[in-house]
């Protein structure tokens, strides 16, 4: 049995703040339905994620909760975060505003999965423009928010946390150790977790979706002066063998390390309150291989690295009518990824190509966003980013590889890419309207503008990057209205995107694949147009003060220029939860799932996925020992043991069968 001590933020205790922290004003549920703009994964001194039914989910798990948030899954790790049903091109994902890039040209390590939810205290989702604070995007910003430093002349605590999960025997430990003073503040934690093969419904044994990850941080903070600090964050985050069963390859490394420094001045006497300078590093190696897959045509190692070096600087400032942010930031980022195949013949020759040919980045820009309160129930928002960004291709032999298809493009590429953004908001005591006009633009990604024969197992077909790919740009409207009365609340939300020179693979038939067995070769090309549209019913009726009932259903649409509907969007979803909660226990069943998918997208690798739905039961219980908390969380997952996969499973990858499982934490003060 494998032991690690690593150290675990002190998520634990969601359940006794739930518990606690509830008043007749503002009632809260222990629910998975929720529009969740900003989710609050933890609060160190003030706990508050009462909505998670395990208090050692995954950071994928956690992101699951925003209405407009989705997972691309691969296996039971690293999954994808999609937003407006937009996958992470036309996203910015950052870590407490760092940028971040993946070094797997085949996703299989988002920026989502170098944290856990140890190293955050919250998370905030931004739709469409209002998520272009840290950078240019189209379908909306996602910010794994770091905690502060704080000074509260504490002391020491420390925090134990395990869980385990019968399916796919999967077990979980953290443990969290801090020190606070009043003027020095340290924290240290961690998490480790390990799975073996899932099994999805009917008992059947998903091949190849073991993982095995641990992630330890520290954070340490020096207070200069009342209105000054500076603080330091380290992450280190390494996971091994795991496996992709939707893939045809696995990862036997995938290790990131995160450092950073800043130095923050606040005050309310001055007109600038809030003023934060960072610089940061970051460094990921990822390495896919084929090595425990048996019968491959050819074997290939696939290793890629991404190394950015950055810094922004955040202010905040205000009148009485007007509230200011700005963000002045800038990044540089190196991304290399190779392909060597190994012939069975061994009088052959080894193969050896670039996929990324070591793509240097630059960016810099700057986000200026207005707040001007018209009068205590109206407020208008104005926000704007504009960004320069220069790409170079490092590897001569990469260059070469690309002019054969772009006979005429350089090593260099500029961009200027822009955003503009207005809200409206009107606010009264039992009810509020929003609504919302942006225009964005984005740069293709690195595999989009420079990706060499990179195979895509979603369609069967190779694909190549294209330097010469314009902006993508986005025209977008928003809308979102809440009614809310004493016992019952409705919130209705929308947003339509209208994208020109929507990026995309087209086939050409003229090019042969690399790949034995793929369909052909698609070159990153644009559609002239499409659109994208969601919108969200979601409602909370209490029906006595311990028992709610809560519900959201969604529609989303999606299609091309040429008629195809466009691929991973959601066919209509639901949830449906009544949640009963006392003052140290609480229960709540849930029904989830999908309609039919009758919108798919046979061009782009789809088939229709059937409809869906599966029955949960969470518990909780918190017990005081002195001053200390014990939190015990338990429950059955997929109570009915469906076989099912969802649209955003790759390849049709089942999902997990029947789970109970069981979280217990402790915290010591």
């Amino acid at each position: 049995m494998k032991r690690s001590i690593v150290l675990y933020s002190c998520i634990l205790i969601c359940a006794i703040t739930f518990a606690q922290d509830r008043s007749t004003q503002h009632k809260e549920t222990d629910t998975l339905v929720t529009h969740l703009e900003e989710i609050t994964v933890i609060g160190r001194h003030k706990l508050s994620n009462y909505r998670q039914k395990k208090t050692l989910s995954s950071i994928d798990e956690y992101l699951e909760k925003s209405n407009r948030v989705t997972m691309i899954k691969r296996g039971s790790y690293a999954w994808e975060p999609a937003l407006n049903n937009m996958t992470s091109d036309r996203l910015s994902v950052t870590i407490d505003g760092m940028q971040i890039y993946g070094a797997c040209t085949d996703k299989m390590d988002p920026v989502t999965s170098y944290v856990d939810v140890s190293n955050l205290e919250k998370v905030i989702v931004n739709s469409g423009q209002e998520g272009t604070e840290n950078s240019n995007c189209i379908g909306g910003g996602i910010d794994l928010k770091l905690p502060e430093s704080k000074y509260y002349n504490s002391g020491l605590k420390s925090s134990l946390d395990l869980g385990y999960e019968t399916n796919g025997n999967y077990k979980t430990t953290g443990i969290d150790l801090e020190y606070s003073g009043n003027k020095f503040y340290i924290s240290a934690d961690g998490i480790y977790r390990e799975s073996d093969n899932y099994n999805a419904g009917g008992d059947k044994e998903i091949k190849y979706s073991q993982f095995e990850k641990y992630n330890l941080s520290l954070q340490v903070g020096y207070k200069l002066s009342d209105t000054k600090n500076i603080d330091a964050n380290v992450i280190y985050d390494k996971a091994t063998d795991i496996g992709y069963p939707a893939l045809p390859m696995d990862v036997s490394l995938a290790k990131a390390t995160i450092a950073s420094i800043s130095y923050t001045h606040t005050s309310d006497t001055t007109i600038i309150k809030h003023w934060e300078t960072k610089l940061y590093f970051n460094t990921i190696t990822h390495i896919m291989d084929d090595s425990k897959r048996p019968d491959v045509p050819i074997r290939m190692d696939m290793p890629g690295w991404s190394d950015t070096y950055g810094m922004y600087s955040k202010i905040k400032s205000g009148t009485k009518k007007h509230k200011l942010n700005v963000n002045l930031n800038a990044h540089y980022n190196r991304s290399l990824a190779e392909m060597t195949m190994y012939p069975n013949d061994p009088n052959e020759n080894d193969m050896f190509m670039y996929t990324w040919p070591d793509i240097r980045t630059l960016y810099t820009g700057v986000y200026i966003k207005d707040e001007f309160y018209i009068n205590s129930k109206e407020k208008l928002s104005l926000a704007a980013r504009i960004g320069y960004q220069n790409n170079n291709i490092e590897k001569d032999s990469g260059l070469e590889s690309l002019q054969i298809f772009y006979p005429n493009i350089g090593a260099g590429k500029n961009r200027l890419l822009t955003s503009f953004s207005t809200n409206y908001l009107l606010k009264h005591k039992k009810y509020d309207f929003s609504f919302g006009l942006g225009y964005g633009e984005r740069a293709p990604s690195v595999s989009e503008g420079y990706g060499f024969f990179l195979f895509n197992s979603f369609d069967n077909y190779d694909y190549i990057g294209n330097p010469t790919l314009k902006n993508e740009k986005s025209f977008e409207i928003n809308f979102d209205t809440h009614y809310t009365n004493k016992r019952f609340k409705i919130e209705i939300e929308t947003s339509y995107f209208y994208i020109y020179d929507y990026i995309i693979g087209k086939t050409d038939a003229s090019l042969s694949s690399m790949t034995i067995g793929a369909n052909g070769v698609r070159i990153y090309s644009a559609l002239q147009h499409a659109s994208i549209f969601n919108t969200f019913l979601n409602t909370s009726f209490t029906i006595i003060e311990a028992l709610s009932l809560n519900t959201s259903i969604g529609y989303h649409y999606g299609k091309g220029s040429d008629k195809n509907n466009l691929p991973l969007i959601s066919p209509i979803s639901y949830v449906a939860e009544i949640n009963y909660s006392s003052k140290n226990f609480n229960v709540a069943l849930q029904l989830n799932g999908n309609t039919n998918q009758d919108n798919y997208s046979m061009f782009y690798g789809e088939d229709q996925t059937p409809a869906f739905a599966t029955l949960n039961l969470n518990l909780g219980n918190t017990f005081f020992i002195r001053e200390n908390k014990l939190v015990l969380k338990y429950g059955i997952e997929n109570i009915l043991d469906t076989h099912y996969s969802t649209y955003a499973d790759w390849n049709n990858i089942p999902r997990q069968g029947r789970n109970f499982y069981i979280n217990t934490s402790f915290l010591i003060r």
